[in-house]
C-alpha cells in the first residue's frame, strides 16, 4: 500500500477496512484478516494494525469473537456510509464547490457530470 505522507498510517489503514466493507471484500459477518496477516499485507508495524482495529471496534464497524478472531459487525456498512458522508458533506464539499464557484462552473454543468458517473 502507498501511504500518504499528510495523515497518519493508522487512519489510512482505518480507510482502508472501511473501503474493503464497502466495496463487499469483507462481507458483515466475515472473518478478516488478524492483526499479523494484515501488517504483513500492507508492510506496517502490527501495533499499527492492532491501533486501526481498536479503532474500528470502538466504532462498533470490526467486532471480536474471542479465540475465532475479528468479524465485520452486521451495520458496519451503515456507520459507514453514516461516516463517509458526514465527513465528505463537512470537508470535501465545501472545497469543492468553492474551487467550482471560482472557476465560474455553473450548476448545470456539475448536475451533468454528476448524472454522466
Amino acid at each position: 500500500m502507498q501511504f500518504q505522507s499528510d495523515k497518519p498510517i493508522y487512519l489510512q489503514i482505518i480507510d482502508l477496512v472501511m473501503e474493503k466493507i464497502l466495496i463487499g471484500e469483507w462481507k458483515v459477518g466475515e472473518k478478516i484478516l488478524s492483526v499479523r496477516e494484515f501488517a504483513a499485507s500492507v508492510e506496517v508495524n502490527p501495533n499499527t494494525v492492532m491501533r486501526s482495529y481498536d479503532k474500528l471496534q470502538q466504532d462498533e464497524i470490526i467486532f471480536n469473537k474471542r479465540g475465532l478472531g475479528l468479524f465485520v459487525k452486521e451495520n458496519a456498512v451503515k456507520i459507514i456510509m453514516n461516516e463517509k458522508k458526514a465527513n465528505f458533506l463537512q470537508h470535501e464539499a465545501p472545497k469543492f464547490f468553492q474551487t467550482a464557484k471560482l472557476l465560474n462552473i455553473e450548476i448545470d454543468e456539475l448536475i451533468e457530470l454528476f448524472k454522466a458517473n
